[in-house]
């Protein structure tokens, strides 16, 4: 039994760190210094719930360190390994929610927008600032109050785009009993 990453979901990380990239150069919105409401992570929490923890995780690590790379010319780590942590714990998830059985209403919706929120919030709240001042040695009000903006309009963007996205997504999918015998 090969236990490795399937083709398709290599070719999603590849695709998804990609648009990742693209969203974040060009769909992102300055609101504080070095702090943008984003689109990336409506997308990542949608590849995390289709695709699983583990291409949510190299998608948000691998599409932030290039976005950061060509954006800035330099990758910001600590906030890189935030978009991991996101990533994978949004994916772990995706067994709970099963979007691919066509069905994200209101019990789904709920479990999902929990979760992230708690996932947001303890990443932009407390690992990326607590890693801006070990790495960076950057005041830590400063990288506090960056936290806590991007945790708000972070969770914000994907309460209202993923939700959305995922709805949209779980439409695509057929339900397992939408098929009757006659």
């Amino acid at each position: 039994m090969n236990k490795g990453l399937s083709v398709k979901t290599i070719v999603a990380i590849g695709i998804g760190a990609a648009i990742y990239v693209i969203l974040g150069r060009f769909a992102s919105i300055p609101i504080a210094p070095n702090t943008y409401v984003e689109t990336t992570y409506p997308f990542l929490a949608l590849m995390a719930v289709i695709f699983g923890p583990i291409a949510g995780a190299l998608i948000g690590f691998i599409g932030h360190a290039l976005k950061d790379a060509i954006s800035y010319g330099s990758v910001w780590w600590s906030w890189v390994l935030v978009s991991l942590f996101v990533g994978f714990f949004i994916g772990l998830i995706a067994k709970r929610i099963n979007i691919e059985a066509g069905v994200f209403a209101s019990k789904q919706i709920l479990l999902f927008n929990v979760i992230q929120a708690s996932v947001q919030a303890v990443g932009w709240i407390l690992v990326a600032p607590i890693l801006d001042i070990l790495i960076y040695a950057e005041p830590a009000n400063k990288v506090f109050t960056q936290g806590v903006i991007a945790a708000i309009s972070n969770i914000a963007m994907v309460g209202i785009l993923g939700t959305l996205l995922l709805v949209v997504y779980a439409k695509t999918r057929s339900q397992g009993n939408s098929l009757s015998k006659e």
